[in-house]
């Protein structure tokens, strides 16, 4: 199998398109990455995630209600796209076992991102409505958001009425569950300014940590902002044991666990051309044979 991400057609002049690859192994499966795909509207766009981001809408949903779009912190629709391919791949190479013929699988970063974006591109494309950036609120849900505790934020999301009735009593304001303003979700999203003050003075009380603890405890889905070190540090906690060391190197562990096929681990992560001599002699032409 092959895979490449050069901009479309940029393979056909080496003799290292699909056609012609498929040409001469018609078994092969062959997956290109594009940014915009390889009609002509598309292909000699380049792609970047960031812009993608920027088309594609996500950045119009991310960020603060009154101030600018923001991208995400890592490069989502990048990521997407790799793993829309492999299952691309997964599914070309079940379907060669049955037939003995590879195919083209193509991606693109729009595609993957008008994908990804699930509940809110369906909403513009089935319903008319275009969303847009609320912050960390839910349109249609609260609490479902950052709540302020004495030494940073919790994410709290109080689903249907008894979560709600749950957190309340565990915040020691069991009356809030019976008030007619709060009594119902269409209720407390209605009136969500001014249960919102009333969560927030409760949770002032104690950090966030701690809030954890005693929430979930209760039943009511939450978690703490954390910074990245503190969300491998979790991970270890609740016994995902995340890292993985090979070579002296620690890097992310594989996230997919097999009953009865372990991922394995043989080589660390190369340093710069460490295998470019060997890749090099490689990709060389054969002297010998050319003497011939």
């Amino acid at each position: 199998m092959v895979v490449e991400n050069f901009k479309p057609g940029g393979l056909a002049r080496f003799g290292l398109d699909y056609d012609t690859v498929a040409a001469t192994n018609p078994r092969v499966v062959y997956a290109s990455i594009s940014g915009f795909g390889s009609g002509p509207g598309g292909a000699a766009l380049p792609g970047y995630d960031l812009i993608v981001q920027a088309i594609s809408g996500l950045m119009s949903l991310t960020g603060p209600t009154d101030g600018e779009p923001y991208r995400a912190g890592v490069a989502v629709f990048d990521v997407m796209a790799g793993l829309h391919a492999t299952i691309g791949v997964l599914s070309a190479l079940n379907l060669r076992h049955e037939t003995g013929v590879g195919q083209h699988v193509e991606v693109n970063l729009l595609s993957s991102a008008l994908s990804g974006m699930v509940n809110q591109t369906s909403a513009a494309v089935a319903g008319g409505t275009v969303p847009f950036r609320m912050g960390n609120s839910h349109p249609s849900l609260f609490p479902y958001e950052p709540l302020q505790c004495a030494d940073g934020e919790l994410i709290i999301t109080a689903g249907n009425n008894g979560q709600f009735r749950k957190l309340v009593e565990v915040l020691g304001v069991p009356e809030l569950a019976d008030d007619p303003r709060f009594a119902r979700n269409e209720d407390r999203t209605a009136n969500r300014d001014e249960l919102r003050p009333l969560l927030v003075e409760q949770l002032s009380r104690k950090g966030k940590q701690e809030w954890f603890r005693e929430i979930i405890a209760a039943g009511v889905p939450c978690g703490p902002i954390n910074t990245v070190d503190a969300g491998v540090a979790f991970a270890e906690e609740v016994g995902l044991d995340p890292v993985v060391e090979v070579g002296g190197i620690p890097s992310i562990r594989n996230p997919i666990t097999f009953s009865a096929s372990a991922a394995s681990y043989r080589l660390p992560p190369p340093g710069l051309d460490e295998h470019g001599a060997e890749i090099r002699a490689w990709l060389a032409p054969d002297d010998s044979a050319s003497d011939d």
